[in-house]
């Protein structure tokens, strides 16, 4: 089920029988806490699906009749959709049961902000790349790795005046230039092909590459821990889909996280892929900057460092 999240306009009539159905429905979340310059700001970048107001009419005496508004962006037209219809079945049975012979207890009005079409695109691309850059990086390191090892190449390089965290580092860098090329395609796929959004063109590329290192740190530090753990080669890939298969199921990557239960959301928002993905679409689509993004910043500086740190302690020559 689709959750359809809306503001309230000041002033909304809230002690009425058409709001409390509203509130009732199960795919309907209301943020009340919102400003009206906030709320046409997160109507913009599509964080709303509409923005909400309900006002009693003065006019008709005998009987009560409410106009219900929606404010909706085109950033946010296909949930705007849905909300409509949502709102039209609410009205229509408020309608049949308090006057079945006359149904004018309500009525819905609409209204669209004009601004940036928040396309199918701009949610699923951020995600593949998240995708991408996930498996590549936690499968590629991990068998690579356990490759070097298996065929004594690292028994051997234990001779030279090399480090564990020099080599961890080195094969990060020798592995980012393949990462990087790949990154490049997807985007250019997505930007000419099907219209994915660039805010700022090749500064917003720019700032979703540097960003995506981040992102590759932590994949790759993934990668090197189950190659120090595991004991055989045949046991990479149930070791590493178990770790990576509920971040792709959890962190976003299909779904918004808003759907989910909202004790699994708590789980679902310190994953380090739900800040990668959640950062690329930010920088894509609402034109954010990296150091305007301090949550995500900080959440994956803390598990590249976390997880680099028992990448060097997991890992063995020979």
């Amino acid at each position: 089920m689709v959750t359809l999240k809306i503001g309230l306009e000041p002033g909304c009539d809230t002690a009425n029988v058409i709001y409390r159905a509203i509130i009732g429905a199960d795919n309907i979340k209301i943020d009340s806490s919102l400003q009206p310059s906030d709320a046409e700001n997160a109507l913009q970048k599509g964080r709303l699906a509409a923005v909400l107001n309900i006002k009693k009419d003065s006019s008709v005496s005998q009987v009560p009749h409410y106009t219900v508004s929606l404010t909706s962006g085109t950033s946010s037209k296909m949930q705007a959709g849905m909300l409509q219809v949502v709102l039209t079945n609410i009205i229509s049975s408020a309608n049949q049961h308090f006057f079945p012979s006359n149904p004018f207890f309500a009525s819905l009005k609409t209204k669209e902000l004009p601004g940036r079409v928040y396309r199918q695109i701009d949610f699923i691309l951020p995600g593949q790349l998240g995708f991408s850059l996930l498996m590549a990086g936690v499968f590629g390191s991990a068998f690579i790795l356990f490759g070097l090892r298996k065929n004594l190449v690292l028994k051997r390089l234990s001779a030279a005046p090399l480090s564990r965290s020099d080599l961890i580092a080195g094969e990060m860098l020798s592995r980012m230039f393949f990462q990087v090329v790949s990154f490049t395609i997807i985007i250019a796929l997505g930007y000419f092909v099907f219209e994915f959004t660039l805010v700022h063109g090749f500064l917003t590329y720019f700032e979703m590459l540097l960003f995506s290192f981040f992102g590759l740190v932590i994949f790759m530090s993934i990668g090197f821990i189950i190659s120090g753990l595991v004991e055989s080669e045949s046991s990479i890939a149930p070791v590493a889909n178990t770790i990576t298969l509920p971040q792709i199921l959890l962190c976003g990557l299909f779904f918004p996280i808003d759907n989910y239960p909202h004790w699994l959301q708590s789980v679902c928002n310190i994953l380090p892929l739900t800040f990668f993905v959640d950062g690329l679409r930010r920088i894509a689509f609402e034109g954010t900057h990296i150091w305007q993004l301090p949550l995500q910043v900080t959440g994956l500086c803390v598990w590249a460092a976390m997880l680099s740190i028992i990448a060097v302690k997991t890992f063995k020559w020979e």
